[in-house]
């Protein structure tokens, strides 16, 4: 029997904001479908697909995470490392939204990374 201790609240807040990101992207899918055009209709799906497809895997990964599945965890991580990278390349051109990406992927990473939340995603040794 698998007993379930409370999500730590570093790790709740993580995934509240990998939630917030993923509704994000969500919305960005909607307003490129609504925005496509015959010039640029190969571009505007792909496009659309992605975002889409992208807020349903943080999604799922969030998900996981929280019933402290493992395979969750680590592309989280990777969309968090992502998102600093962007965050950074974006900066001189628009230095507001690249702080907001950056303090994002952060506060995730934090959350994630926060020792009570690493002790709540240790793999149970009941299979052992």
């Amino acid at each position: 029997m698998k007993i379930s201790l409370p999500v730590p609240v570093p790790l709740a807040l993580a995934l509240l904001l990998v939630v917030v990101e993923a509704a994000v992207m969500g919305v960005l899918a909607v307003l490129e479908l609504f925005s496509l055009d015959g010039d640029r209709l190969a571009m505007g799906l792909t496009t659309t697909l992605f975002f889409a497809g992208y807020a349903v895997a943080l999604l799922a990964c969030a998900r996981a995470t929280w019933r402290r599945e493992t395979w969750g965890r680590s592309p989280l991580v990777l969309a968090q490392l992502i998102q600093l990278g962007v965050a950074w390349s974006w900066f001189g051109g628009n230095p507001e939204l690249s702080t907001v990406l950056a303090v994002v992927a952060a506060a995730v990473l934090a959350g994630i990374f926060a020792p009570a939340s690493l002790r709540a995603l240790e793999p149970s040794d009941e299979h052992a």
